[in-house]
């Protein structure tokens, strides 16, 4: 394992090679490590940028292996832009279910029409570009630019973060991204960036699944997930489910149908009302709920 990050002995141009060095070193072990130890995925083999951005956004917050069992199914059911986009909401919602965190499915719907209105069926390849898509944040960004048009881009994901602290800073706590990037711009394989990021990955995963120590506790980043049993996720979860389908059903319907506290399902029927899942619809017998089209 490296040591701490390198000082330079001598000043800035010896620390520069240092670090060279270093990053040297470390993309020999993740390479090392993917020869005998790669991963083989459905999204990996595939060169659709449609393809590779389900998986990205299924792979956002949810272990690869729930994601195997949705990735076919998912593009067996809305197998392209246009498909997904004309698609209504509760539909893929429904194709979604078990993967969790639902607004990642709005999300995906959303880019599909905007990628149909704006950028006349294709996925941008600009990073700059996708950021600007919905729910695409810097990482998503990032692995889209590397893993469907092969771009040298640098980002940081989970296990990314994981790879990097766990090799350049063993021994340093709340560690700031920033100071990760001149090692992973250092390390890049600028030839290969597709490969390179499939080894990186699979590298920081198994420090995951083998490591006491999870290195990302030391990342000044890190956040503790916060308990599902009981929360406003798993409830909106919950109102999503009783509201499949093209049911519309009162708040007293749905009071009935999920467990108390009815403050909790108030809450995240506010917030889902909010994000544009849910409408509120006002008729002579009262209100009602019902999914978004």
């Amino acid at each position: 394992m490296e040591q701490d990050q390198p000082q330079g002995r001598d000043g800035p141009q010896e620390a520069r090679e240092e670090l060279v060095d270093s990053a040297e070193r470390f993309r020999e072990e993740v390479y090392r490590h993917y020869r005998e130890h790669g991963r083989r995925f459905e999204w990996r083999e595939t060169r659709d940028p449609y393809a590779i951005l389900v998986s990205e956004l299924m792979l956002q917050q949810t272990q690869t292996g729930r994601v195997r069992e949705k990735y076919r199914e998912f593009l067996s059911r809305f197998p392209e832009f246009r498909s997904l986009a004309r698609a209504p909401l509760h539909e893929v919602l429904e194709c979604w279910q078990g993967l969790g965190y639902n607004r990642r499915a709005r999300y995906l719907k959303q880019i599909a029409e905007v990628v149909l209105a704006q950028h006349q069926g294709t996925l941008p390849a600009d990073a700059d570009e996708l950021r600007e898509l919905p729910g695409i944040g810097a990482a998503t960004a990032g692995s889209l630019a590397a893993f469907v048009y092969n771009r040298p881009v640098v980002f940081i994901e989970t296990n990314i973060r994981r790879a990097a602290l766990h090799w350049f800073f063993p021994e340093r706590r709340h560690v700031h991204d920033r100071e990760l990037l001149p090692y992973l711009e250092a390390a890049l394989d600028r030839d290969h960036p597709r490969q390179w990021y499939y080894a990186l990955m699979d590298y920081g995963a198994a420090l995951g699944r083998r490591s006491r120590d999870n290195a990302n506790r030391r990342s000044r980043h890190y956040v503790r997930q916060s308990r599902f049993e009981g929360s406003r996720r798993q409830r909106r979860g919950q109102i999503l489910r009783a509201l499949g389908g093209e049911k519309a059903l009162s708040l007293e319907q749905l009071y009935s149908e999920l467990p108390a506290p009815r403050e909790l399902t108030d809450d995240a029927l506010a917030a889902l009302e909010r994000e544009g899942f849910v409408v509120r619809e006002e008729h002579e017998k009262g209100g009602s709920f019902r999914l978004s089209s």
